[in-house]
């Protein structure tokens, strides 16, 4: 029935390279709003969770805009959408867990955000060699 969908809008309206006219096409409200606030966020210099099928979709549209977009990026996981898979190649990213989640709402996000939250603390606070006083090579 996905087939049969997809292709009907394709040949209504075709494949187009511009990424704000496949937007119109083929996205909605949503997806729209995901990749203004992505733009925005990364624009501010925040952290961007990318999170299942839904989310990519829309960063796909951020990134064609603004290819810097990624370096924001942190993927949370792969879900078990095909489309996802094809997806990530796209945009070169590995996510951080691979767990066939299948549930939506970002519950990939909600799984990895201990992990992203350990990681900047390791970073802000994780004491140095010097700091802690740990003698050079001998």
């Amino acid at each position: 029935r996905k087939r049969g969908l997809l292709a009907r809008a394709v040949a209504r309206g075709g494949r187009p390279t511009d990424p704000l006219a496949a937007l119109a096409e083929y996205g909605g409200f949503e997806i729209a709003m995901m990749a203004g606030a992505m733009l925005g966020a990364a624009e501010a210099k925040m952290v961007l969770l990318i999170d299942g099928f839904i989310v990519t979709s829309a960063l796909l549209v951020a990134h064609a805009i603004a290819p810097e977009i990624l370096d924001y990026c942190v993927f949370a996981h792969r879900s078990h959408e095909a489309g996802h898979v094809v997806q990530l190649a796209h945009l070169g990213a590995e996510p951080l867990v691979q767990l066939d989640l299948r549930l939506g709402e970002g519950t990939g996000a909600a799984l990895v955000y201990p992990l992203v939250q350990a990681a900047v603390n390791f970073l802000n606070e994780m004491a140095s060699f010097e700091s802690a006083g740990v003698a050079g090579k001998a």
